[in-house]
């Protein structure tokens, strides 16, 4: 049996980093274990979070696309009517593609992959319960658990009328009234898709802007965006407390020091997320965790047992996948006796709503606190000439430089594919990049990327289209 093996690597947790850290490492030459829970490969990213809800953005934008803006394009459709079903399945077949992928790979590499909820019982050593119980034997153990819903005191989650992300990819119909709690990408990107769809959304968010921790020069300019897209916004508003009733969600919501009460169909809360430990027996072994919960690592992954490893969410800082793909991959480096690193420098966060909003390194505001000296540059994509031929004038980029040594710290995009922009922006910041290196790069024409180059010349104030 496969337990009775003995592995050089047991990776807990099949999400990006840990499948990704499980191919890297039998791809080094390791024998490689990866215990989850699910029997589907990929983790809350691909099974529930990033790859379902991208699917959903992208169905909802084409419908949104084609009742609001074909006929500008002379593209006549007639009456669009909207088949959620259809919508919901080719998103499910989205999801199974990519998964069956993942197991693919797993049985090209030799990975051996079991089903069950796994736990420490010691620096060697995962015991496994559930569809493949037992026990697996490992030199080295990485711990990829990653994080779950962070729950909001008063809004206990029952699935139906008070749901998770999870249960909001998969509503039955469009809620005639949806509030969403959280005004962070999971919350603006699920109400885009069912305001797109039809519902009433407002947002609720304690915060004075959407996104904190954006740019916000790009954030009010985002929520300016989407209200002309129906979304309605409460800010600096706290949700207290909700009373399901038969039919709806009767919601208090305070802000300025009154409390009113008003009623939903559903209430998504997505007020961020948490590192799942629960179960592992962290404390038993000795797994140091931090004030918040995260699990403690030095410079290489390790946790404070010997042979025992952790990234992703579960380690805290930004809770992306692409962060925690990069620190698997530079963990079982690091064991093979590489040179791994990850630079949290560039690493780029994206917003899927539309416009999109991307951005790497540090905002302004965060410059100046650091007490750094900086100069900055934006230009518009009502300026740039691909923008406007798609129809497209929302947004801008912004270039945040060193004000002596024309180093970039940051850049922020809004608008149009943001999220593909935003790679030519990390590639600038792992490289170093001056923005003088990038205004002095060629950039095809008519292209959005454009507008990157167009910004950075605007760092030395000599754009040309703007």
């Amino acid at each position: 049996m496969p337990h009775a093996e003995r592995y050089d690597l047991a990776v807990i947790g099949a999400g990006p980093g840990g499948y990704v850290a499980a191919i890297r490492a039998a791809q080094l030459g390791m024998r490689v274990a990866c215990v989850d829970r699910e029997a589907a490969l990929g983790g809350t990213c691909l099974r529930i979070g990033c790859i379902p809800s991208k699917a959903l953005l992208d169905s909802s934008e084409l419908y949104w696309q084609a009742r609001t803006r074909l006929a500008t394009h002379g593209v006549a459709v007639g009456e669009v009517s909207l088949d959620l079903p259809t919508m919901l399945r080719r998103k499910e077949q989205v999801v199974h593609g990519l998964t069956t992928g993942v197991a693919a790979l797993f049985k090209k590499l030799r990975i051996t992959a079991l089903q069950g909820s796994a736990r420490l019982a010691g620096p060697d050593r995962v015991t496994i319960e559930g569809p493949q119980a037992g026990a697996v034997r490992a030199s080295r153990i990485l711990i990829a658990t990653g994080s779950g819903p962070a729950p909001l005191p008063g809004f206990p989650l029952d699935r139906m009328r008070i749901v998770s992300s999870e249960e909001a990819l998969s509503f039955d119909a469009p809620p005639a009234r949806l509030l969403v709690i959280g005004a962070g990408a999971i919350g603006l990107e699920l109400g885009s898709v069912w305001a797109r769809l039809g519902s009433d959304v407002r947002v609720v968010e304690v915060m004075d802007r959407l996104v904190p921790g954006m740019d916000p020069e790009l954030t009010r300019a985002l929520q300016r965006a989407l209200e002309r897209q129906g979304l309605s916004f409460q800010l600096s508003a706290s949700a207290r407390k909700a009373v399901v009733t038969a039919a709806s969600v009767d919601v208090t919501i305070e802000a300025e020091g009154a409390a009113t009460t008003e009623s939903f169909d559903r209430v998504l809360v997505a007020v961020g997320r948490r590192p799942f430990t629960d179960g592992l027996g962290l404390e038993a072994l000795g797994v140091a965790l931090d004030p918040k919960g995260h699990v403690r690592v030095d410079d290489r992954f390790q946790t404070s047992v010997p042979g025992v490893y952790a990234i992703g969410d579960v380690i805290g800082g930004p809770m992306l996948a692409h962060k925690a793909e990069d620190e698997g991959i530079a963990c079982v480096e690091g064991i093979a006796g590489q040179a791994g690193h990850v630079n949290y420098a560039a690493i780029p966060n994206v917003v899927y709503t539309w416009p999109e909003l991307a951005a790497v390194g540090k905002t302004e505001q965060e410059c100046q606190a650091e007490g750094l000296n900086v100069a900055t540059g934006t230009f518009p994509f009502a300026a740039n000439g691909r923008a406007r031929a798609m129809g497209e004038r929302d947004g801008l980029v912004k270039f945040v430089a060193d004000a002596r040594s024309d180093r970039i710290l940051g850049i922020h995009i809004l608008g149009p594919r943001a999220s593909e922009l935003i790679a030519e922006a990390t590639l600038a910041i792992e490289f170093g990049a001056s923005a003088e290196d990038v205004a002095r790069t060629s950039h095809a024409h008519p292209t959005l990327a454009e507008a990157v180059r167009e910004a950075a010349l605007a760092v030395a104030k000599r754009s040309i289209h703007s």
